[in-house]
């Protein structure tokens, strides 16, 4: 029953960013920069778009394996994340994700969730919410990197921070991209229950100026398990009009997750 609660969880929050300088591209890995100013680019070169809309290839795997499925993915910044899924050209399900709310159903079960963000944080062991699904799904840290000190190496060719003061709760690293300044990988574990959240970031393309993610691989594990979805875009467009149909359908059995 826990692995089935923990696979609807990370289903919802995988499928589940005014004004700035100019894009910064440098070509070779300063080993000069301070943290401070990684950080700065880091937000500097942040999606710069009002709307997108995108296919995705979807695989997830786990103690239950779940078939590969195609998405249609919308998000509006800062306001409101829609996915359709599909296998095999027919509609499966549909997510709703706006800052004070997850909504789902599914068509194979015949079944559908709303609620908050408040399991979902307990789960990954820090506070999740509607900006922190935005930046995953977007290449961005999902915790604020300005609101703490970190020290930097390199490590693998990329920018490794890690923060100066020691948390007994958490352990936190973000490898960043020396250059796009995007997250190449994001790391944050829970120490009490040994839970472990990885986020990569295989891949980048730009599309209209904007450095895009091509390829996510999320890894979500703690004593007993790991489960893993990876994300393929494709077709990615920015700026179109976009709409969120969203109705559950009648006689469906509403999932309650504790």
């Amino acid at each position: 029953m826990i692995i089935k609660k923990i696979t609807y969880i990370i289903i919802i929050m995988m499928l589940v960013s005014a004004c700035k300088s100019t894009k910064i591209m440098n070509k070779d890995i300063d080993s000069g920069l301070s943290s401070k100013r990684v950080i700065k680019n880091h937000y500097t070169n942040a999606f710069d778009k009002q709307t997108f809309n995108a296919k995705l290839k979807v695989k997830y795997s786990g103690k239950t394996n779940l078939p590969s499925v195609t998405a249609s993915l919308r998000v509006k910044k800062d306001e409101t994340i829609w996915i359709s899924l599909s296998k095999l050209g027919f509609p499966v399900g549909k997510i709703l994700i706006t800052p004070k709310r997850v909504s789902y159903y599914e068509k194979i079960n015949r079944t559908y969730f709303e609620g908050d963000f408040a399991l979902l944080s307990n789960w990954l062991g820090t506070e999740l919410d509607f900006e922190k699904v935005q930046n995953l799904l977007l290449g961005q840290a999902i915790l604020d990197l300005k609101k703490e000190k970190f020290d930097i190496k390199i490590d693998q060719k990329n920018y490794l921070l890690r923060p100066k003061a020691a948390n007994n709760l958490y352990d936190i690293l973000f490898l960043i991209n020396p250059i796009n300044f995007k997250i190449n990988s994001q790391q944050i574990k829970q120490l009490d229950e040994n839970n472990t959240l990885i986020i990569t970031y295989n891949n980048y393309t730009t599309i209209e100026d904007e450095v895009f993610p091509k390829e996510i691989f999320i890894a979500a594990s703690d004593t007993k398990n790991t489960s893993t979805i990876s994300i393929d875009y494709r077709n990615v467009e920015f700026n179109n009009a976009v709409s969120f149909p969203f109705v559950i359908p009648k006689n469906y059995e509403r999932i309650i997750l504790k």
